[in-house]
Parts: C-alpha cells; sequence; structure tokens
C-alpha cells in the first residue's frame, strides 16, 4: 500500500502515460480530420452524449464504491488477524501451567510449549499471506506495466512457502501442513490437536482450553473471510461493461466536442481570425483532460478490485503479518538479533 501522504502529480502522471498518450492521438486524429476534411456535418448532439457520460458516471461510482468497500472489509479483516494474534500469544503465555498436572512426576516443558504454539501460529498468517498473494485468473491489474516498471516485488514473490515455514514448524509438522490443499488450516488442526494433548496431561485447565478453542475458531472465522474476498472477484458483468461503456463514451465524445469547438470558432473568427481558425486545436487539451479523468477515475476502480494481489494499492498483509510476528516473539523474551525486521518500504509502498 503506497504509504504516502497523497500521490505526486509527477506519478500519476507516469500511472496513466500510456493512456494519455493514445487520448492526445484518438483526439488529435479527429481534429485533424475535421480541420483538414470539412466534416462539420459529422456531429452528434449533445444530448446523447450528457445521457452517456451520466451513465458511465454513475456505473464507475458505484464500482468505486463496490471496490473500496471489499478494501475496508479486507483491512478489518487484517485488523482482527492482529488483536486476535495478541490475545493468542497473551493466553498461551499465561494458560499454561503447572497447577492442573494429572501427575506430578512428570514435568513437561511449558515454555518450550508456549514458543511451539507460537512459533506455529507466524506459520499460520505466513500461510495465509502466501495463499492471499497467489495469483487468479482475474487479478490482472498487477501485470500492467506501469504497475511493474519500479521494479518492487511483495515478500511472497522472493520466496516459497515452504522455506518461509521451516523457521516456524518441526519437520513433522511441515510434512503434515504441506500435505494438504489449504496449508493454514492444516496448521490450525495442528494447534488444536496441539491444545488438547496439553490439556490431557493437565499442563492447560478445562476452561482455558475452550478459551484457547474459541481463539482458533475466530481464526478460522477470519481466515474464512479474507479467503472469501480473495476467491470472489468484483463482478465480472460490473467490472467489464463498465469498462465498455467508459471507452464508448470516450470515442464518441471527439463527435460531440469538435463541432462545438468549430462552432465556437465562426463565432469568433470575425474578431479573431487567426484565432478562429486555430480555435479548434483547443479541442485536445480539454478532451484530453476529460478522458484522462474518466478513464482514471475506472482504473483505480480495477486497481482495486483485489485488495491482495500484491500491487502498490493494497492491504499491506506482508507487513501486518510481520508486525505481528514481531510482537510475539519480543514478548517471548528474544533478543533483537533473533528476530527478523519488518519488510523493507520501498518508493513509498509497503506490502
Amino acid at each position: 500500500m503506497y504509504t504516502g501522504r497523497v500521490y505526486r502529480i509527477s506519478e500519476m502522471v507516469k500511472w496513466t502515460r500510456f493512456e494519455t498518450l493514445l487520448f492526445i492521438f484518438i483526439i488529435a486524429l479527429w481534429v485533424s480530420a475535421y480541420y483538414f476534411l470539412d466534416l462539420q456535418w459529422l456531429r452528434i448532439p449533445w444530448t446523447p452524449m450528457a445521457l452517456i457520460g451520466t451513465a458511465v458516471a454513475f456505473i464507475i461510482g458505484f464500482q468505486n464504491n463496490a471496490v473500496y468497500d471489499r478494501i475496508w472489509e479486507a483491512r478489518k479483516i487484517w485488523g482482527g488477524i492482529v488483536n486476535t494474534s495478541r490475545t493468542f500469544g497473551v493466553f498461551v503465555q499465561d494458560m499454561l501451567t503447572k497447577e492442573h498436572l494429572q501427575s506430578q512426576s512428570t514435568t513437561p516443558d511449558i515454555p518450550e510449549a508456549v514458543k511451539k504454539l507460537t512459533y506455529r501460529h507466524i506459520a499460520w498468517m505466513t500461510a495465509l499471506r502466501h495463499a492471499m498473494r497467489s495469483p487468479r485468473t482475474w487479478e490482472t491489474t498487477g501485470k500492467h506495466k506501469t504497475n511493474r516498471e519500479w521494479g518492487i516485488r511483495t515478500p511472497e514473490e522472493g520466496a516459497t512457502l515452504e522455506a518461509d515455514l521451516k523457521e516456524y514448524l518441526s519437520d513433522e509438522d511441515l510434512t503434515y501442513a504441506l500435505s494438504k490443499n489449504n496449508v493454514q488450516t492444516a496448521i490450525l488442526y495442528l494447534q488444536s490437536h496441539h491444545l488438547r494433548a496439553l490439556k490431557e496431561q493437565g499442563v492447560i485447565w478445562e476452561f482455558s482450553f475452550l478459551e484457547l478453542e474459541g481463539i482458533l475458531q475466530e481464526l478460522l472465522t477470519l481466515q474464512g473471510q479474507t479467503e472469501r474476498i480473495k476467491n470472489f472477484p468484483y463482478p465480472r458483468q460490473y467490472a467489464t461493461l463498465n469498462h465498455y461503456f467508459m471507452w464508448l463514451l470516450l470515442m464518441l465524445l471527439p463527435m460531440a466536442l469538435v463541432p462545438q469547438f468549430m462552432d465556437i470558432a465562426q463565432d469568433i473568427a470575425g474578431a479573431y481570425p487567426i484565432l478562429g481558425d486555430l480555435f479548434i486545436w483547443f479541442t485536445i487539451p480539454i478532451y484530453t483532460a476529460v478522458a484522462w479523468m474518466f478513464h482514471t477515475m475506472e482504473r483505480i476502480g480495477r486497481t482495486g478490485e483485489n485488495p491482495f494481489e500484491g500491487t502498490s494499492n493494497d492491504v499491506p498483509i506482508s507487513t501486518i503479518a510481520r508486525g505481528i510476528e514481531i510482537d510475539l516473539r519480543q514478548n517471548l523474551g528474544e533478543s533483537k538479533d533473533q528476530i527478523p525486521a519488518p519488510f523493507p518500504i520501498e518508493h513509498g509502498v509497503q506490502f
């Protein structure tokens, strides 16, 4: 997600430069045709153009509102993961005790159990962020040249899931988790089995076990919510038709805009002949500005359709997960040199 306070104009111009050049070419072609070929008869009244423009503006607004809701819901879900993870870390440290041991002759290694549960939770977050970054056929925003030209990539693109999980899981747990299609769910199963084993040993009191299982239930709910957003795209009938309607407007607009400027040119030609002759060429900046505005607003909507795709405007789940990991490991008492640093922010973008 872009972390700057505002986008600089230069960045917006660079981000949309290919489309802007296309708009300039389109309108320059139309103006040249009207100017040199005397096509004043080829015009569209403003009434149908106003109707089309209103419809396009309405559907773009609808798309942007719906997309914003998807992004905001995704951010709230991961905010819930932050809170639930911290709660889990607190509960694990304070609910694993020797108070209710079944046999006092057997003394389990409680700090090791706490560490194993905490690390397994970090593994769950790692598997979940990898799943959220895995590509889908409808995720095409990140393939656009202007979204890749800075050369920055998500942390998940630079590492495999297995390599990232090795630090947090035992060989047995890693083999089990990777054998499942849904790795993050498998890890939560391992957590539940471990908690049950600790309860049977008396390390966890019955009521504490229910509390911890409730935390796992909440994590499963949050996981399902984020998977729903990932696996169900913004409806194609809205996104595709919106894109076509926008281009229909931009292709028809010159046939209404250029003749309008020609009419104005005729009105001022008597007093200012040179200005009247050249006034039609002022259509180029006006059309370019209108087309750029409609297209950029529509593109902003397309860019935010998939909040986990890994573009600069998506929810920074990698940064969120790493922040939780740092909190949990610091509270385990680990030193700074043992804890990984936050993911770097490049070009004002965090992932």
